[in-house]
């Protein structure tokens, strides 16, 4: 859980970092929401990558919080600019184990 809230917390910041100084945003708290979302993906997706999960549990897992990421996205910033978390999330979510699909172990943790 540890290294979830490391991996979490530290792709939050290098995303934020990336999109403030390479791409023209007005709005700043909207960049840390699909930083967090971003970060939040890879967090999750280690967390989840154990054999004590099963898919089922993952699939649901992954898709409970993009809808909380919808929700609280549609209550500070509106639905319309909430709809690229749950993109950033789920395309790094499945590229982790899209990755992790070639190895033999089936994990990036090995």
């Amino acid at each position: 859980m540890k290294k979830a809230l490391i991996y979490t917390l530290s792709g939050t910041l290098l995303s934020f970092i990336f999109n403030y100084f390479f791409t023209e945003s007005a709005e700043i708290w909207l960049e840390l929401f699909y930083a967090f979302s971003f970060g939040a993906a890879w967090g999750v997706a280690y967390f989840l990558d154990s054999a004590t999960f099963s898919l089922p549990q993952k699939l649901l897992i992954s898709f409970g919080i993009m809808i909380l990421l919808v929700m609280f996205g549609s209550i500070f910033f509106g639905l319309e600019k909430s709809i690229p978390a749950i993109f950033k999330f789920s395309m790094v979510f499945v590229g982790y184990y899209l990755l992790a699909s070639f190895k033999g172990s089936k994990s990036l943790r090995n």
